[in-house]
């Protein structure tokens, strides 16, 4: 039996067991109809709530985890079921509705992440300011890590609580690309190349890089940086200046984070949850939004059983070029 026939049985198996545990799960929390069972096959199904401590309906805090890559990219992800990871959509779906609930008056955001895509980093920003701007106190809670995009989006939070070990900073704009020209020279690769501009292939993984191409795209991630500069200034109420001496790009630990201003306490979750709640008064009842359905089913899985070679890698490399995209992102 081939690699490729074991590769999609497994798949398949994983598949079945998935939505089998998914669906058996929805059964026993009570959800008894049966669009709501439908709901799992679609990444816009409404949202479900889950009661972590109870307490006051009329005011109510809300727990997110934002874990991973912020990066809203699906092509990469060709389950057709959703989850994989961190999904922007979804995110994006639950700070509208939390903005639009008047029984939500405090967020305590849990953020795990090494950054991601600047677009999709002031997309949460700004949705963030929005929710504040409705009156709702927002606490970060900052795990492992949460550098560059991770940063980004924590600095318009009430307040900040990192652990000493938590890795934060990483302050800056980062673009890359890869340059395969030598790799598909030496197999037989060419490349024909027909543009209407000077600069129409800038960052071409196919040419080498000029002085020119360089300074154009330094002024991008120049702008980038200034926005950058500006939302930490804004948050964290510091000069510009200040924000620059500490936006070279380094990473801090929380401890240190504390110090130079980037962070307010020392803490975890828990500390942060009991913090909020206690700025918030009374006795507010805790949820979190469930989440969809797991991503088991994972095409790269399967092709992972076969059989790799250089021309395949660089086959993988052209098709998925998206061109420079200017990243919030912590690179080890």
């Amino acid at each position: 039996m081939s690699k490729r026939i074991i590769a999609s049985i497994i798949a398949a198996s994983i598949l079945i067991i998935a939505l089998s545990f998914q669906l058996v799960g929805s059964f026993i929390e009570g959800d008894e109809d049966e669009t709501d069972a439908m709901g799992l096959f679609s990444n816009s199904e409404k949202l479900e709530e889950k009661v972590v401590e109870r307490g006051s309906s009329n005011k109510r805090i809300v727990e997110l985890s934002l874990e991973g890559a912020i990066i809203d990219n699906p092509s990469t992800n060709p389950n057709p079921f959703g989850g994989g990871g961190y999904q922007h959509d979804r995110f994006l779906k639950k700070l509208e509705t939390i903005k639009e609930d008047a029984s939500i008056k405090g967020v305590h955001l849990y953020v795990n992440s090494p950054g991601g895509g600047v677009y999709e980093s002031a997309e949460i920003h700004d949705k963030l300011l929005e929710i504040q701007e409705a009156g709702k106190t927002i606490y970060v809670s900052m795990g492992n890590m949460a550098a560059s995009g991770g940063y980004y989006i924590s600095a318009p939070a009430d307040r900040i609580f990192a652990s000493n070990d938590t890795f934060t900073g990483s302050l800056g704009v980062i673009m890359e690309s890869i340059n395969y020209q030598e790799l598909a020279n030496e197999y037989g690769v060419k490349f024909n190349t027909i543009k209407s501009g000077e600069f129409k292939d800038i960052m071409s993984p196919t040419k080498e890089m000029t002085d020119a191409d360089r300074e154009i795209l330094q002024t991008l991630v120049d702008e980038s940086y200034q926005q950058f500069v500006d939302v930490i200034a804004e948050g964290r109420d510091m000069s510009g200046n200040r924000v620059k001496e500490l936006a070279d790009g380094r990473i801090y630990s929380g401890k240190q984070a504390v110090e130079n201003g980037l962070v307010d306490e020392i803490g975890f979750r828990e500390d942060t949850l009991k913090a909020l709640k206690e700025e918030i008064g009374g006795d507010p009842q805790v949820f979190e939004y469930k989440n969809n359905m797991a991503s088991f089913f994972n095409l790269p899985f399967a092709e992972s059983l076969m059989p790799n070679s250089e021309i395949r890698y660089i086959e993988k490399l052209i098709s998925q070029r998206q061109g420079p995209r200017m990243m919030y992102m912590y690179t080890e």
